[in-house]
């Protein structure tokens, strides 16, 4: 269940803070050590810390007396910057080193307009709990920086291909277009991306590549295939046994920033899954749920093919909203044996 989980995830943050601090700790003890004039200015800050709090709580606080601790504190930290630049130590060195400095591993960010919002961070983990299926394993090996185009043909082959062009500019182009995708993410009027093509030309890799980078910039990301989402989701919508993680499930495929769908042609077709099929298209392509969401197809079908395997409208959808990328070539499975 969702709150079972909040739960664990909760633990295992709280786990994390105390390692960052107990980390700062252990960085603070060895400067001290080598520096102890360092540990004399953080004990005089503390100290000066105390008694303004003492003041403030017996209401003693005059603006002289204030104004007095302020340079006092800020008079301590100049020094201790200047010994810090003299050993070639950041300013940062006296923070804890979170895995996320958005919200400080707490998994919640608070806004100044004291508004509450869960992180992105934590988001994400929910989702890859309810998602204990998908397949994110690959996105820090498979990223643009390892990114090879030589294993492409650069020859044109019209006859075999019906293309002009070679596999391997063929991919580039692909490559650049999905940078200007990952680029102008929260730009409502670009549109979401369609890749076609036979197995082993480089669609999963190009998507492993998108989500790597949407991931390092605090975007959701869900990836499944189509038969396992459609499944999933009908199951959950007629199960008389619903609990909030079944119900959070669903919402999760129509909220996550970017949702990759894969093998969508795979899928054994019925009435409820093109129906289920359809909302989840039309609702992200139009934002219906009041925030920008993409949306990542990947198939081994063409979009003529589309049309006549499924309803008007899904095919519609696909070719209103969907930017059509087709990748061809010898297949790169082959070629790694």
């Amino acid at each position: 269940m969702l709150a079972k989980d909040i739960q664990t995830l909760m633990v295992q943050y709280e786990q994390k803070r105390r390692d960052a601090n107990m980390n700062l700790e252990n960085r603070k003890e060895k400067i001290y050590k080598k520096n102890p004039r360092l540990k004399e200015i953080e004990d005089e800050i503390n100290k000066i810390s105390i008694n303004k709090t003492k003041n403030i709580l017996t209401n003693s606080l005059s603006a002289e007396v204030e104004n007095k601790f302020e340079e006092e504190i800020l008079k301590l930290k100049q020094e201790r910057s200047k010994i810090l630049k003299s050993e070639n130590i950041d300013e940062n060195f006296f923070k804890p080193h979170y895995e996320c400095e958005k919200c400080k591993d707490t998994g919640y960010i608070n806004y100044k307009d004291k508004k509450t919002v869960m992180c992105n961070c934590l988001k994400q983990k929910l989702i890859d709990i309810s998602y204990n299926k998908s397949n994110l394993k690959n996105v820090q090996k498979e990223n643009f920086n390892n990114f090879n185009d030589k294993i492409f043909s650069d020859k044109i082959d019209l006859k075999k291909y019906n293309m002009n062009i070679s596999p391997r500019e063929n991919i580039n182009n692909i490559k650049k277009a999905c940078i200007g995708f990952i680029n102008n993410f929260d730009n409502s009027d670009k549109k979401n991306l369609f890749f076609t093509g036979n197995t082993g030309l480089g669609k999963t890799y190009m998507t492993n590549c998108i989500a790597n980078e949407l991931l390092k910039k605090g975007k959701t990301v869900l990836y499944q295939t189509a038969p396992v989402l459609l499944e999933t989701i009908i199951d959950n919508k007629f199960n008389k046994y619903k609990t909030t993680n079944t119900n959070n499930f669903n919402n999760q495929v129509l909220e996550a920033d970017l949702l990759i769908i894969d093998d969508l042609g795979t899928e054994c077709l019925n009435s409820m899954k093109l129906s289920e099929l359809f909302t989840i298209l039309n609702s992200r392509s139009l934002n219906l749920n009041n925030k920008i969401t993409k949306t990542i197809i990947s198939t081994n079908l063409s979009i003529s093919k589309i049309f006549s395997i499924y309803e008007e409208r899904i095919g519609s959808r696909i070719a209103g909203f969907y930017d059509i990328y087709y990748f061809f070539g010898e297949d790169l499975r082959l070629k790694k044996k």
